[in-house]
Formats: structure tokens, sequence, C-alpha cells
């Protein structure tokens, strides 16, 4: 079953707590927390503080994507903190095999990320590592994006490559995401949505919940607009 991870970074930052309990009580699985340090991606945003106060105030998984140049000085931070699932991206300059042993033997799940423009086989040597693997469907950095079509053909060969080596891992997407797109995004072999603006933006997230289920669950991959 598909599941979706609401990204935070669609909240207003001054209602995070107010965010946070309507999208829980709408029905997500998880929590997307990204993090962004303006080097690795145009923007600045939450800290291992943020996660840190996010923990008592839910039970659901807090799903941290590292967008940084330098992971590896704050991995242990963010796990201490209460992240369940920390993912950092390929394209890092540090030692991502190293790190993602380190995320484990810490406690988390760890998880690897890619930009668009970086190819499935990239991924190959890592794949055995990490419990998660996030496409990245729009250029990194801001939300409110329209999903980058090409980049579901790298979720496909990346959902062969997880099969080929009986790996488990989730398969995750992230931008763009919305009712119409997330049925490709599954389609294409993701079990894993972040929704930001499409879920968060709603009157009723609820509503959108069971409307991207339920078009998943029935393969209708279009909708009518």
């Amino acid at each position: 079953m598909v599941k979706i991870s609401a990204s935070l970074l669609a909240a207003d930052p001054l209602r995070l707590g107010e965010a946070l309990h309507s999208i829980a009580k709408a029905g997500v699985d998880w929590i997307h927390v990204d993090v962004m340090d303006g080097h690795f991606v145009p923007n600045l945003n939450f800290g291992p503080g943020v996660v840190k106060a996010l923990r008592p105030a839910t039970a659901l998984p807090l799903d941290v994507h590292l967008m940084m140049d330098n992971p590896e000085r704050y991995a242990e931070a963010f796990v201490r903190a209460g992240a369940d699932w920390l993912t950092v991206h390929q394209e890092i300059a540090a030692d991502v095999p190293a790190l993602l042993r380190q995320i484990r033997a810490l406690g988390a799940r760890p998880g690897i990320s890619v930009k668009p423009a970086t190819p499935a086989q990239a991924l190959a040597p890592l794949l055995p590592l990490v419990d998660m693997v996030l496409v990245m469907t729009v250029e990194p950095g801001f939300g409110g994006q329209k999903l980058i079509p090409s980049a579901l053909e790298k979720v496909s060969r990346l959902a062969s490559m997880l099969r080929k080596i009986g790996s488990r891992a989730h398969l995750q997407v992230d931008g763009g995401i919305d009712v119409l797109t997330a049925c490709e995004a599954a389609r294409a072999g993701a079990d894993v949505l972040v929704m930001g603006n499409a879920l968060l933006g709603a009157e009723d997230p609820a509503a959108v919940l069971r409307a991207v289920r339920a078009q998943v669950e029935n393969g209708k991959w279009k909708m009518e607009s």
C-alpha cells in the first residue's frame, strides 16, 4: 500500500504545530521534514531543534531529508532529535557509504536521494545499504513546483534495480505530487509519496488523501480535471 509523507515545507512556519495536528488527523502516514543549508540547494530552513520539537507532538514517523553539503556533521544530531528516517544525497562529497552505515548504527533508517539530473545507475552501489530511495521529481529547494515527467522514468528504473537485488527498500518521490501525479508516480513504482502544497494547502486534507488512495488502489492513473 502506498504511504503518504506530508511535507512541512508547505506549512506556515508560525503554525507548524497546527499543521502537524491537522495532517495527522487527516490520516497521513509519515511526516516529511526537509532540511536545507542554503548551499546544496538555494533555500535555508529547519534544523535539529525543529525535529526535536516535533518528536513529542506526534507518534508518526519523522521522515527527515537532509539537502546539505555536509550532512555527516549533523546526522547524529538529527537522529538524537528524533528522526526515524534520515535521507542524504548521493551527490555530496562525503563518504556516503560510511554515512549510511553511521545513520543505521545510530538507530535511524538510512535513505539515499538524487536530484533530477543524476542517473539511476549512480545509486547502484548504495542500494544494498539503504531502506529508502528518494527520487526528486523537481529541482530541490522550493515547494509548489510541477513534477518533471522524465523523473518518473528514473523511478521505474530504480524500482527494477531494487527488485533485481532483492531489496525491500521503499521508493519515495518528492516534488509536484498531487491527486493527478500521485497515480503516475505509483505506476512508475513509488510506494511513498511526499505531498506538500496539494495536501497542506487543501481545505480538506482528509479528502485529498482519500482521493489519492482511491485512485492508486483502483489503478486509475489519470483523473479528469
